[in-house]
């Protein structure tokens, strides 16, 4: 096997060293050799649990095997017990076997080495200082990559989907969330993108940085959606806010004025609000929310009893008009009559229109007017000019067409033009 890089543009061949394992046998215990050693130990292991530290091994394990064609064990023993001193002592002072077995081992190493063979031929001192030139220029240059560099080139890719796992698990959460939603999604999806990482990724060491790599651009993307769902929280809480407003200036001006249909609204805008108000906006709006309802109610009050008075007094004159020349029912006219002239004189007598608010009768008033307006299955503000318009058709046809049918069976007192014409004669 052989391994190929270029220089310069060239391709040369680097044939794997033969590996030689040096041990020092004084710490080894059995009656096993050191080759049987070494070869058991650089044995692939059956991994059937799956242990990820066997697996870690069995790889270094199977790297040494491609790296060397030929594993060789030699030790040899100790020098001298007394270590420190070993770099000082003669050959004559040191444990003859160490030096006999020293011996052996340097006609094994002559054994196994060879002259490097660049391109078919050996390479010679000289060829091996340019070669050793070319090298280091390409290294300062940069053209040869570091360890470093091409775990983190081998990693990028790796790093750039995991990167998209992230955006994609994000992608699953429906922008505008609230603030714990969003913290919880980036959470779990930074977890599983680091979890595709860890069992994808090549390296150790150097892929720590691109580990760190990927938190950091994890942690860019998630403000990128903090921004986001921060303008689609308000744009969201903006446009709901501007509904309701809009709904409260429509109940300030009801034609006819009606307490439970301004509560209704109030209500329905106010719960519609807390519902679909979501995200980091909503706690702003929630305070402008509440004082435009409080103002908006408060006027409303304000203004309810007045506008109900001036309907009550136009209301009475209207049905004075129709009891008297339309329907020509006198317990009608009379009705109208009586209210017309509590509500402007006897009011004005004896109470204000103001303290005629808080006693009894207004409140009986008020609240058979809230019936009659007002109801789930009838809503008269909406309906009262269709409802009039029918009413005048069917009175003016009962006018026209049905006065000399059935006028001889009125149940109730009419006017009788006739009498009255005979007895101003």
């Amino acid at each position: 096997m052989y391994i190929l890089n270029r220089v310069k543009g060239q391709d040369v061949a680097f044939e794997p060293a033969k590996l030689l394992w040096l041990i020092q046998r004084d710490f080894l215990l059995g009656k096993k050799s050191v080759q049987e050693m070494i070869d058991e130990a650089l044995r692939h292991v059956p991994n059937a649990d799956g242990d990820k530290n066997i697996d870690q091994v069995n790889q270094v394990r199977d790297s040494l095997a491609i790296m060397g064609t030929n594993n060789t064990a030699f030790s040899l023993p100790l020098p001298h017990h007394q270590r420190t001193r070993l770099c000082d002592m003669k050959d004559d002072e040191l444990d003859p076997i160490y030096v006999q077995k020293r011996e052996r081992l340097k006609e094994i190493v002559a054994s196994i080495i060879r002259p490097k063979m660049v391109q078919g031929k050996p390479l010679t001192g000289k060829e091996f200082v340019s070669f050793m030139e070319q090298i280091l220029e390409a290294l300062n240059k940069g053209r040869i990559p570091s360890t470093g560099s091409l775990v983190e080139f081998f990693n990028k890719g790796i790093l750039d989907y995991c990167l998209k796992v992230y955006i994609d698990r994000m992608g699953n959460l429906g922008l505008p969330a609230s603030e714990d939603s969003l913290q919880k999604a980036h959470e779990r999806s930074k977890d599983a993108a680091l979890n595709v990482f860890d069992e994808q990724h090549f390296g150790r060491r150097h892929a720590k940085r691109s580990s760190e790599k990927l938190v950091k651009e994890i942690e860019k993307v998630y403000k990128n959606y903090i921004l986001t769902n921060e303008c689609q929280s308000s744009k969201l809480c903006e446009a709901l806010y501007t509904n309701c407003e809009d709904k409260m200036d429509q109940l300030q001006a009801l034609r006819l004025p009606s307490m439970a249909k301004f509560n209704a609204g109030f209500l329905h805008c106010n719960q519609r609000f807390e519902r679909e108000c979501v995200g980091p906006s909503k706690t702003g709006y929630e305070l402008r929310m509440t004082k435009m309802l409080e103002k908006s109610k408060s006027l409303f009050i304000e203004q309810y009893n007045h506008r109900l008075f001036s309907w009550l007094v136009g209301f009475s004159l209207v049905m004075v008009i129709l009891g008297r020349f339309v329907i020509k029912f006198i317990l009608i006219e009379m009705g109208a009559w009586t209210l017309f002239i509590f509500l402007e004189t006897y009011t004005r007598l004896f109470w204000s229109p103001e303290s005629l608010y808080y006693s009894p009768v207004w409140h009986v008033i008020v609240a058979t007017w809230e019936t009659l307006v007002y109801s789930p299955i009838l809503d008269l503000d909406r309906f009262a000019i269709p409802l009039g318009t029918i009413a005048a058709i069917l009175v003016l046809y009962r006018r026209c067409y049905g006065s000399k049918k059935h006028s001889d069976h009125w149940l109730f007192p009419m006017f009788n033009n006739e009498k009255v014409r005979q007895r101003s004669e």
